[in-house]
């Protein structure tokens, strides 16, 4: 703690973020063509080795967020005031901005009108980044709901909710297991009728925010039991998330079919499947033990994760046209996708601090 800043959520904010950009480097090298392409396998492999690891992004930006907030310890209306100005009247902002503005490449077919209408229901497609927004405050909408059930839940308790969450990461496989043994890939009380089973009601992203409470409340371990419990946890999750996606490529290349192929592969790369919850919570309880202040922290950990949220609303117009001029150079598939994401992160950095320091800066970058 420093300065009522929790340390380590600082810098897990400013990697959560540089990995968020650079899992929207990797898509280029399998999405496009029909909907999935893959020129080779050099950048199948090192598609593989890095978003296998990056997809925990989503996840811990969630666990940051509900860190300190959950439970609630202020009144329900003042909680929803301060996410209104801090998120929402963003997240607007910027869905105009995308709404008004193409990014480099994506002229051809924008419409103005048809974007900002679009917008009474729902984000751009070429803002596609903006869904974790939109899900992000229904996470707060039950955060009220679940607060009093938090504070009198018993330590068992609470981790017999963590385990039955934990086994709902599973219903992506298990999903691919019906599919092939009965042809439809619908379990527990799912239904063409019904998409709400008897585990939808205890999944999803608000498993997190409980993990996060336990982690806060009951985890207190050593750098040698946090070592030993975490980096096999990482390990077998990052390797469910990698060897399901790479048993998925097809075997000649280049790869050029449609998205449902996509679709597939990212089975194991699911923001609550398995292998992306062991990977999260294995970082979250790593970083959980960082506690270096300092110059470096004060000048550059601090302000850039206090403008994280803006970088993540803005990224994609950067990224975009950094990308696109990178991948002129001539480098080798990794090099492309990390100076991009380099380049870019910078950019919005400071993009996104000047911004800060404007009298409505809050309104545009949280």
């Amino acid at each position: 703690m420093r300065n009522n800043r929790v340390v380590f959520l600082d810098y897990l904010r400013i990697v959560a973020c540089f990995m968020v950009i650079l899992v929207h480097a990797c898509e280029p090298f399998y999405l496009g063509g029909e909907g999935t392409y893959i020129a080779n396998s050099y950048d199948a492999f090192w598609v593989t080795i890095f978003d296998s690891a990056l997809r925990c992004a989503v996840p811990l930006f969630i666990m940051t967020s509900s860190y300190l907030l959950f439970p609630l310890k202020v009144e329900t209306a003042d909680f929803f005031r301060r996410r209104v100005v801090r998120v929402v009247v963003p997240l607007a902002v910027w869905s105009i901005i995308y709404a008004l503005v193409p990014m480099l490449g994506c002229g051809e077919g924008f419409d103005v009108m048809s974007n900002l209408k679009n917008l009474l229901l729902n984000f751009n497609m070429h803002s596609g980044h903006l869904w974790f927004v939109y899900m992000l405050i229904g996470v707060y909408i039950l955060m009220p709901l679940l607060s009093p059930w938090v504070e009198k839940v018993s330590k068992r308790g609470e981790q017999i909710f963590i385990a039955a969450w934990a086994f709902t990461t599973l219903v992506p496989f298990l999903n691919q297991a019906a599919l092939a043994f009965y042809g439809r890939a619908e379990v527990y009380g799912v239904a063409n009728w019904n998409e709400f089973g008897s585990l939808y009601y205890i999944s999803g992203f608000i498993g997190y925010v409980v993990v996060a409470h336990y982690i806060r409340k009951y985890v207190d371990w050593s750098w040698r039991k946090t070592l030993a419990v975490a980096v096999p946890m990482w390990i077998v999750g990052y390797a469910i998330a990698a060897v399901w996606f790479w048993k998925q490529i097809p075997a000649e290349y280049p790869v050029n079919q449609s998205i449902d192929l996509a679709v597939l592969m990212e089975q194991s790369w699911r923001f609550c499947s398995t292998g992306v919850a062991m990977t999260a919570i294995a970082v979250f309880l790593v970083f959980k033990k960082i506690n270096c202040s300092g110059w470096f922290y004060d000048k550059v950990v601090l302000p850039v994760s206090k403008v994280s949220y803006g970088m993540y609303l803005m990224h994609m117009f950067a990224l975009v046209a950094i990308l696109s001029y990178v991948s002129t150079w001539g480098l080798a598939t990794p090099w492309t996708m990390l100076i991009s994401t380099a380049l870019t992160y910078v950019v919005c950095a400071v993009v996104a601090l000047v911004i800060s320091k404007l009298p409505f800066g809050k309104y545009v970058v949280g």
